[in-house]
C-alpha cells in the first residue's frame, strides 16, 4: 500500500508538471502518513525536520554551493571568450575545426564550472553562431553545444559526483579521477560525429593563425587555463579536499575576474551571488525531497524487494545488471534532473552492485554518464532548452541534430560500462 501511494502520487504530480522537488516531497509525506496511520500526527511528522536537516547538513555537500558559485564567477569573468579565442587560433584552420573547438572548449570549461547548463550558457553565445557561420545547420550547432555541455557533469570537478559520493559513501577524490577519461571519451565521440557529418558539407575555415597570434591568445587565456590545474592538482596532490578545493576555486575566480580580467564589478557580483543562491536552494530542496523519498523506500522495505528482484533477474551476471541500469537511467534521464535521479536510483542500484562485486566508483561513473546523456535528450533535457534559447530555434527543430550526438554518446556509454578500466585504471577500484 505504501509503495502504491508513494509511486502513484509521484507519477501523478510529475505528469501534471509539478517541480520535481514537490513531486518527491509530497509523495513521501503522503506515504509517511499512510505508514503511521493510527499514530498522533505530531509523532508521524516529527521525523520530517530531522531527515531534512541531516540531508542538507553533510559536510561533503558544502562543495555544491561553492562549485555553483565558482562556475557562475567563471562564466562572468570573461574566461569562456578567451578560451574560445585560443581554441580558434589553434584549430580554426582545420575543416570542421569549429566543431572541434566547440567540444574541446566544452571539455575544458567543464573542468571549471562542473555544470552542464552553465557550460552551455557560457559558451553557446559565441560557439553556436560561429558554427552556423562555418556551415553547420542551426539544429546541429545547438545539439552539439548541448551535448558538449553535458560533459560538464562527467569531467571533474563535477557537482553530480559530489552528490553521488555523499549517497554511496564513495571517495569524491577517486570519483573525480575516474570521470576524466570517460569525459574525454565522450568529447572524442562528439568530435568524430561532427567530422563525419561535415565531410560532405561545404564548411568554411579560418585562416591559419600565426605563431605570434597563438601566443597572444595563450597569454590572454592563461589565468583561465590555470584554474583546473589548481583545483584538480590540489585535490589529487592531497593539498585540500574537494570541498576545500571548491572554496579555493571561488576565491581564485574572483581574483581573476576582478583584478586581472576586470570583468566583474559590484553589480555583476550581486547578480552572481543571487543566481548562485537560487541554484543552491533548488538543489538542496531536491536533496531534501529525495531523502524523504529514499527514507520511505527503506522503511517500507521496498529497496530490499527491488534488490532481491534485480538479483533474481540478473542471476549474478554483471553484464545483465548494467543493461538494466543503462535502460532505466536513460529513460529516467529524459524526465528527471540529475540530483533527483541520483537520490532515487543510487540506493537501489548500489547494494546490488556490491553483491555482484562491482566497484562503487565504476557504478558511479556509469550512472553519471547516463545522466549526462539525459541533459540533452527531450522532453526535460535542460541543456537543449538553454541551447535552443541561444540559437533561437524550437525544441522540435533540434531533434535531427541530436541523433548523431546521441549515437556518439551511447557508444561512449557502452565502452565506459563494459570496459571498467576506463574509469578505474587510475584509482585501483
Amino acid at each position: 500500500m505504501v509503495g502504491i501511494v508513494l509511486l502513484g502520487i509521484f507519477v501523478v504530480l510529475l505528469v501534471f508538471g509539478a517541480p520535481i522537488a514537490i513531486c518527491l516531497g509530497m509523495s513521501s509525506v503522503a506515504a509517511i502518513l499512510v505508514q503511521g496511520a493510527g499514530k498522533p500526527i505530531e509523532a508521524i511528522m516529527s521525523v520530517l525536520p530531522r531527515l531534512c536537516s541531516s540531508a542538507s547538513s553533510k559536510f561533503v555537500l558544502l562543495a555544491i554551493p561553492f562549485f555553483i558559485l565558482s562556475g557562475n564567477v567563471m562564466e562572468k569573468a570573461g574566461i569562456s571568450g578567451r578560451l574560445i579565442n585560443l581554441a580558434e587560433k589553434c584549430l580554426g584552420h582545420i575543416k570542421g575545426g569549429m566543431a572541434i573547438v566547440c567540444v574541446a572548449v566544452s571539455c575544458f570549461f567543464a573542468a571549471i564550472s562542473g555544470s552542464g547548463p552553465a557550460t552551455v550558457a557560457a559558451l553557446g553565445l559565441i560557439m553556436i553562431p560561429a558554427m552556423v557561420k562555418a556551415g553547420y545547420s542551426p539544429a546541429f550547432s545547438c545539439a552539439l553545444m548541448a551535448a558538449g555541455g553535458a560533459i560538464g557533469v562527467v569531467i571533474p570537478p563535477s557537482i553530480t559526483f559530489v552528490v553521488y559520493g555523499s549517497i554511496a559513501d564513495a571517495s569524491i577524490t577517486n570519483l573525480f579521477i575516474s570521470g576524466l577519461l570517460p569525459g574525454l571519451l565522450m568529447g572524442a565521440g562528439l568530435i568524430a560525429a561532427a567530422l563525419f557529418l561535415g565531410r560532405k558539407m561545404d564548411l568554411t575555415v579560418m585562416p591559419k593563425a600565426a605563431g605570434k597570434e597563438r601566443w597572444t591568445a595563450f597569454k590572454d587565456a592563461f589565468w583561465g587555463l590555470l584554474m583546473p590545474i589548481i583545483i584538480l592538482g590540489g585535490i589529487y596532490g592531497g593539498f585540500f579536499t574537494p570541498t576545500e578545493a571548491a572554496a579555493v576555486s571561488v576565491f581564485y575566480g574572483l581574483a581573476v575576474g576582478v583584478f586581472i580580467y576586470r570583468e566583474i564589478n559590484f553589480k555583476k557580483l550581486i547578480d552572481i551571488l543571487i543566481d548562485s543562491c537560487s541554484t543552491t536552494a533548488t538543489v538542496m530542496f531536491i536533496t531534501m525531497g529525495a531523502t524523504l523519498f529514499a527514507y520511505v523506500l527503506t522503511r517500507a522495505r521496498l529497496d530490499l524487494a527491488i534488490k532481491n528482484f534485480m538479483l533474481d533477474i540478473t542471476n549474478g551476471n554483471w553484464i545483465v545488471f548494467f543493461i538494466i541500469v543503462n535502460i532505466v537511467l536513460l529513460i529516467a534521464g529524459c524526465f528527471l534532473d540529475s540530483t533527483s535521479a541520483l537520490y532515487i536510483f543510487t540506493p537501489l542500484f548500489a547494494p546490488v552492485a556490491l553483491e555482484l562485486g562491482i566497484s562503487p566508483i565504476h557504478l558511479g561513473v556509469v550512472i553519471i554518464v547516463n545522466l549526462a546523456i539525459g541533459l540533452f535528450t527531450p522532453p526535460v533535457g535542460v541543456n537543449l532548452y538553454v541551447a535552443c534559447g541561444i540559437g533561437n530555434i524550437k525544441i522540435e527543430e533540434i531533434t535531427k541534430g541530436i541523433i548523431p550526438c546521441l549515437i556518439a554518446e551511447l557508444a561512449a556509454l557502452l565502452l565506459v560500462t563494459y570496459v571498467p578500466g576506463i574509469s578505474t585504471m587510475f584509482v585501483g577500484a
